[in-house]
This record gives structure tokens, C-alpha cells and sequence, in this order.
């Protein structure tokens, strides 16, 4: 079967960035190992004035360059037009969009899968930046055309699932996020009272309250240190939090990493105690699942899609994103308690093994192409490759 998966992608696997492209390269990677899959991974990339084409571990990346300046207007107008027609020139059995570029692939008569990262719209809406409730609707009027029209949907998340109701037509099949297989084999070498982080610095994230939230918890007589990695993607807020570190006096108890590459998450969680997302708006972020598969207990937001990850008193505790006391209370009762963190540790791993392990996931979205593509040739797929 050859399958066209349409993505954002790094120029280096080890340094992708963001979600997105976290998510594409492990499951290319899966999906390569399976070995009955013809894997073609289409792009548009900034850097690329001209199409390029690379294999590695038998996956062929094909580069289109990037031509718009605006992701929406070039999602549903000059860059849907490069992608359909490289699309038709490769003549995939299945197409498989990934975010965003489900619009550009809405409409085409191929077998289509749509993986559904997130909500754009909603993301905008607790972004701060100006005219974000313009822009918040018109990405949910592009969004909610794109997920209507797709055949096949990939929910990474029951609250994907939840938000597509009265919306999608299509099958919808729970697959959750796959992350790197080396989060499975960390060595633990736990300091205690360590708290990691992992987002970029914005509202969204809600990095502010975290730090407050840090503050009581110091505040309280825990003996804790804050590592906060992350890239600065809003200068002004991120301005803030650091005047607000400096004010609380704590900038020798909190760490600023800025953005760093998978090996050093690792080495991250190989030390933490604790990992800490307090986000306002969340798919399913996979610091969380990462956390999970290296046995670290996680303290999150008890909204979006957080508490389909976390199991609250079992894996780590659900927090009222906008409550610093509610968050320091739940950080102090696992610092405190070493028993406490090494059972929800442990079970965390359990659940993250059967969940988001690359071969699991890999194995299940193979199915669903063997789905897309015999509901649309109307081939029994107990037949296929017979």
C-alpha cells in the first residue's frame, strides 16, 4: 500500500519542533518498521525554493517550497493547490493530513485520514495576542469545513472526539500521539524536589501561574527547584514572567532552558520529581505522554484534553489551572511523598506503554488505512494483499 502522509516535518529527525512534527516523525518511524507500507511523506518547507526529494530507512520525504506568507489564506488557497497537484503526481493509495493540512487535501477522491492535533481556533482564543477573536473565527469556520469533509478522522484525544460532535460525518478511530521508543528505557536517577516543564512560553501555557504556583509551594517550606523549557514564542509575556521571578526572589529555584532537544527532555526527566503542565488549552500534549513513559507522576490542568492522559490520584492529580494554590498543594503532597510518586510513576508507565508506545500506535493506523482504503474500493480487506 503506498501512503502519502501530508505534515509538517523536520529537516532533522532529532530536532523536530513542535507537536506536529514530534508526532510525524515517530510515526513515520513506526510505520516504516511495519515493513508492508510504502511510506511518502509530503511537506511544505520554508527553506526549499524548488521540490526536493530524500529517502531515509526506506521513507521518501518530498520537500514543496513554501509560498505564502499567512498559514490560513495559504492553507486553503496557492498552498492547497501545490499539494493537490503533487498529491495526483504521486497517486497515492491513501492520503494521510496531519493538522492544518487537512485543508489542503479536503475534497480530493482519494482514500483520506486526517490526524486532528488541535484546535486552532481555540488556541487563539486564549493566545492574548491582538485580534485574536477575529482570527479565532475565521480559523473555526476553515477547521470545522475541513473536519466535515474528511472520511477518516484520527482522534488523539476523547476530547477530540467531544468537540467534532454535530460536526463529523466520518469514521472517527481513538488512536493516541506515539513518542520516541527511548522514553521507555530512561534511567531514573530522580532528585527530589525537582519540577520539569515543557512548553513554550506563552498564555496558553499558563507559564505565569505555574511560577506563582511555585512560589507558594517554596513559600510552604518545600524544598523544590522549577526547570522551565521551552522556546519564548511571545517576548512580552515571557518579559513578564521573568520580572515576576525576579520579584518573588526566586530565579536561584527556577531554571530557564529555553528550548532544548529531545535528548536533553530525557535527561530531564531522568531527574524530575514531578512534571508540571498548568496549560489553558490542550489536545494532548505529548510532554505529558513523554513524562508518563519515563515514570515521572504529572500535576496538569483538569480541563481540554489533560484529563484523558492523567488518571487523578493514580498517575498524578488534575489542577485548577487558574487555582496557584490548588497546583502547589497537589506539587507538595508528591515531593513530600516518595512512595506516593514512585506508584503513580510506575502506573503511568504501565498505561503509557500500552498507549503511545510507537509499534502500538503505528500497528492501529495501519488499520484504519486498510479501513479508509476498502470503504472506498469496496475491497474486503481480509483480501488485501491476497
Amino acid at each position: 500500500m503506498k501512503v502519502a502522509i501530508v505534515t509538517a516535518f523536520p529537516q532533522t529527525i532529532k530536532t523536530p519542533e513542535g507537536g506536529v512534527e514530534a508526532v510525524s516523525v515517530q510515526l513515520v518511524d513506526g510505520l516504516g518498521k511495519l515493513g508492508d507500507l510504502a511510506i511518502n511523506v509530503v511537506t511544505l518547507d520554508r527553506s526549499c525554493t524548488q521540490v526536493s526529494t530524500s529517502r531515509c530507512d526506506g521513507v521518501t520525504v518530498h520537500r514543496l517550497p513554501w509560498t505564502g506568507r499567512n498559514v490560513l489564506t495559504h492553507a486553503v488557497g496557492q498552498g492547497r493547490q501545490q499539494i493537490i497537484k503533487y498529491l495526483n503526481y504521486l497517486e497515492p493509495d491513501v492520503v494521510h493530513a496531519h493538522d492544518t493540512y487537512g485543508l489542503m487535501v479536503r475534497g480530493m477522491p482519494v482514500p483520506r485520514v486526517l490526524t486532528i492535533h488541535g484546535f486552532i481556533h481555540g488556541d487563539l482564543a486564549v493566545s492574548g495576542e491582538r485580534l485574536a477573536w477575529v482570527r479565532s473565527k475565521m480559523w473555526r469556520w476553515a477547521e470545522t469545513v475541513a473536519w466535515a469533509d474528511q472520511p477518516h478522522i484520527i482522534s488523539i484525544s476523547p476530547y477530540v472526539r467531544e468537540r467534532l460532535a454535530g460536526i463529523s460525518t466520518g469514521v472517527i478511530h481513538d488512536i493516541d500521539n506515539p513518542i520516541a521508543e527511548s522514553f521507555f528505557s530512561i534511567d531514573r536517577e530522580e532528585r527530589k524536589g525537582t519540577i520539569f516543564s515543557a512548553a513554550v512560553i506563552s498564555p496558553r501555557k499558563n507559564t505565569l501561574t505555574l511560577v506563582e504556583s511555585f512560589a507558594r509551594l517554596v513559600a510552604s517550606g518545600v524544598t523544590a527547584e522549577l526547570r522551565l523549557a521551552g522556546r519564548e514564542i511571545d517576548r512580552a509575556y515571557a518579559l513578564r514572567v521573568k520580572q515576576r521571578i525576579d520579584e518573588l526572589r526566586l530565579a536561584d529555584q527556577i531554571t530557564w532552558l529555553g528550548p532544548i532537544p529531545t535528548d536533553q527532555v530525557r535527561q530531564e526527566l531522568a531527574t524530575a520529581s514531578v512534571f508540571a503542565l498548568v496549560s489553558l488549552e490542550e489536545n494532548s500534549p505529548m510532554g505529558i505522554e513523554e513524562a508518563m513513559a519515563a515514570g515521572v507522576p504529572v500535576v496538569t490542568s483538569n480541563r481540554c484534553g489533560m484529563p484523558y492522559l492523567v488518571r487523578h490520584g493514580e498517575t498524578g492529580y488534575l489542577v485548577a489551572p487558574s487555582d496557584p494554590a490548588d497546583i502547589a498543594r497537589r506539587l507538595g503532597e508528591l515531593i513530600r511523598n516518595d512512595s506516593l510518586r514512585m506508584a503513580m510513576g510506575q502506573k503511568g508507565k504501565e498505561i503509557a506503554q500500552d498507549r503511545f508506545h510507537p509499534a502500538v500506535v503505528a500497528r492501529r493506523t495501519r488499520d484504519v488505512y486498510l479501513q479508509a482504503l476498502c470503504s472506498r474500493t469496496g475491497v474486503d480487506e481480509n483480501n488485501l494483499g491476497r
